[in-house]
């Protein structure tokens, strides 16, 4: 399993962020819908087994198996885009604007949005037989998880939205660490070791992924949880996004940037620890 040192893989995680700033629309937005469909199924999965075995931990140890596919093949997350894309621009790489990051985020969001509600919606249909019976109890819990996420929060108020908001953070912090995880080997069994670690973590301790929410909630609102779409932006989608901004890249990118990278000049030896050639 070869590992790479961290100033090896800092260094593609900011080549990463100026090629997707550079990647055409078309290609920008297929590798997000892929992205965001394929992690609606790892979750929906998750979900499955943890109702079926009634272990949630069990649960969170397979759902990683959607991460782990998506980022070997290559398709994009906002949670790693917005750890990725700001590197490339506070390096200073030739073309990388402002305008170019907001441009790729928004194209990731819309591609993760599209992809999740598509599962979404063919996952309500094939539960309830096209929408014809109960849609069973996998479909009951996640209603019932959205009502919690939203409801629950609102709750509580500022207090219920700041919870949101951090749980955000911490869910991107580990997810980036799974983003980069991708990038530290450069074998697949390393690759998906590095990843599966942070992934499991994130999703067995609750925290608020994006893009799993937007999977997540318009299934609750499909199959009839008692919450509305307002519910959902309001109290749940903009802090979780905002909370994934903050946390991914704060804690992961611009730290394994400033001192991988950035870093400050190397303490001198000591005289006294310096030996002198003899004549």
């Amino acid at each position: 399993m070869s590992y790479l040192v961290p100033a090896e893989f800092v260094t593609k995680m900011v080549d990463a962020g100026e090629s997707k700033v550079f990647m055409s629309t078309r290609d920008t937005l297929i590798r997000a819908y892929m992205a965001g469909a394929i992690l609606a199924l790892a979750a929906v999965f998750a979900v499955t087994v943890a109702v079926q075995s009634g272990s949630f931990l069990v649960g969170a140890m397979l759902f990683p198996v959607g991460f782990c596919m998506l980022y070997l093949m290559g398709f994009d997350l906002l949670t790693g885009v917005f750890m990725l894309v700001p590197l490339a621009l506070l390096d200073k790489r030739p073309g990388v604007t402002t305008g170019g990051l907001l441009r790729n985020w928004g194209l990731v969001f819309v591609g993760n949005f599209a992809g999740a509600l598509t599962v979404a919606f063919m996952m309500a249909f094939v539960f309830s037989y096209g929408f014809a019976t109960d849609p069973g109890a996998v479909a009951e819990k996640i209603a019932g998880v959205g009502e919690a996420r939203t409801l629950g929060y609102k709750e509580h108020g500022l207090g219920g939205w700041m919870t949101i908001f951090f749980r955000g953070m911490l869910c991107n912090w580990m997810v980036s660490m799974g983003v980069v995880g991708a990038m530290v080997s450069t074998s697949v069994s390393g690759k998906v070791i590095a990843m599966w670690m942070p992934i499991m973590l994130f999703f067995f301790m609750g925290f608020e992924h994006s893009v799993v929410n937007m999977f997540l909630f318009p299934f609750g609102i499909i199959v009839g949880g008692n919450f509305s779409v307002m519910d959902y932006i309001v109290w749940n989608e903009i802090p979780t996004v905002l909370g994934n901004l903050v946390g991914g890249l704060a804690f992961t990118g611009l730290t394994l940037y400033t001192t991988h990278v950035k870093t400050q000049p190397k303490r001198p030896v000591p005289a006294k620890h310096t030996v002198k050639a003899r004549i």
